[in-house]
């Protein structure tokens, strides 16, 4: 985007998700809830914390994007939608054929004991083999794009908008100015809340988050209206100001939300279980957007460099991750100084990875760079 079109809030907000989001997976290595590959130990002092970003991390990227692409598409130059399928299109190519496969492969080994070369586990895993089940039944599906599964959800979000605005090209304009005199904590906080409740309460009880983007309605459910909201927001007049003004207000529903849920535990009411995630989840949103567009408006060099490499790291950053896991636990370290070598190694590994591919043309379009 051209500068006076770029909201730089949203890109230090873009770069504080990817953060939380090496935090996230680093966290998920050593609380006791499934992952691919665990720490050294597991502590379920950890979960509160864990719970406190779950709802909400994912769902603020996605309205990130959303707000992007509502910029973007009025007016886009024709070739636009090819362009930005590439773009996120090869990461995702590269990351399911060469980039992820090693996570499943040393998943395999830990959970399963597969004793099997990277080679030779290669080979099962493109021909799509299906014989790694744990004594549940349940098998690993491959191939697999892991931490990918946000790009497909973003690309399929994304051809959507494409297409509704091609049929109806003046909709988000239309919808933004009908919004813009009706900005307020009905709008902006209520309706957007109950309406994730509603659809929590509704599909909940028949299905999880599985990322497989077919079969997923309850991730559908959560991320497209993110998504749809972010590109309205970002063509309403005067809508960042407004949830600017509500910033203490989300804050102290997230606070609320996740209060509840850990007081409550397992004997709150499902009921109101569901509509405390939902309240943490959109509050979570709108918080760090009222409070990033107060406090990080302004850009420098560092910002925008740093925003050139928030897509590549987040391609590499889970594989590095679970690999440092991989070569360190049998080490017998302390697990605090474990994971601090394990959150500053993946930090480095994949920021000199993403810097190299920004100035090799041929491997850029592959890392997102």
């Amino acid at each position: 985007m051209t500068p006076d079109r770029r909201l730089h809030f949203l890109d230090h907000l873009r770069i504080a998700a990817l953060g939380l989001l090496l935090l996230y997976h680093l966290g998920m290595a050593y609380v006791p809830w499934p992952w691919h590959v665990k720490g050294s130990t597991t502590s379920a002092a950890l979960e509160p914390w864990m719970q406190l970003l779950n709802p909400w991390r994912m769902s603020l990227l996605f309205l990130i994007s959303g707000a992007v692409t509502g910029l973007l598409l009025p007016g886009a130059a024709p070739g636009w939608l090819r362009a930005r399928l590439k773009r996120l299109g090869l990461p995702l190519l590269a990351g399911v054929l060469l980039i992820v496969p090693p996570q499943a492969w040393w998943q395999v080994r830990e959970q399963l004991g597969y004793g099997g070369s990277l080679a030779a586990f290669m080979g099962l895993y493109l021909r799509g083999y299906g014989g790694f089940c744990d004594a549940a039944g349940a098998c690993l599906v491959l191939p697999t794009w892991n931490h990918l599964w946000f790009l497909p959800y973003l690309m399929l979000y994304t051809a959507g908008l494409w297409a509704l605005l091609r049929r109806w090209p003046g909709a988000l304009d239309r919808a933004g100015a009908w919004l813009a005199p009706r900005l307020g904590a009905l709008s902006l906080l209520a309706l957007p809340w109950l309406l994730l409740a509603v659809l929590r309460l509704a599909l909940r009880p028949w299905f999880e988050v599985t990322h497989d983007l077919i079969h997923d309605p309850l991730a559908h459910a959560q991320y497209l209206p993110a998504f749809l909201v972010g590109a309205l927001l970002a063509r309403t007049p005067g809508a960042w100001l407004a949830i600017e003004r509500l910033r203490w207000w989300a804050l102290g529903g997230v606070l609320l939300g996740w209060g509840a849920a850990q007081s409550g535990g397992d004997q709150m009411p499902l009921v109101l279980a569901r509509a405390g995630f939902a309240l943490e989840q959109w509050c979570g949103v709108l918080a760090a957007l009222g409070f990033g567009h107060r406090w990080l408006g302004r850009t420098t060099a560092h910002t925008r460099t740093a925003s050139r490499l928030v897509f590549p790291v987040y391609v590499l950053h889970q594989t590095v991750l679970i690999g440092l896991l991989v070569a360190l636990k049998p080490l017998g370290l302390a697990p605090g100084l474990e994971a601090t070598l394990v959150l500053v190694g993946t930090l480095a590994i994949s920021l000199m990875a993403a810097a190299a591919a920004l100035r090799w043309r041929g491997l850029a379009p592959w890392l997102g760079a």
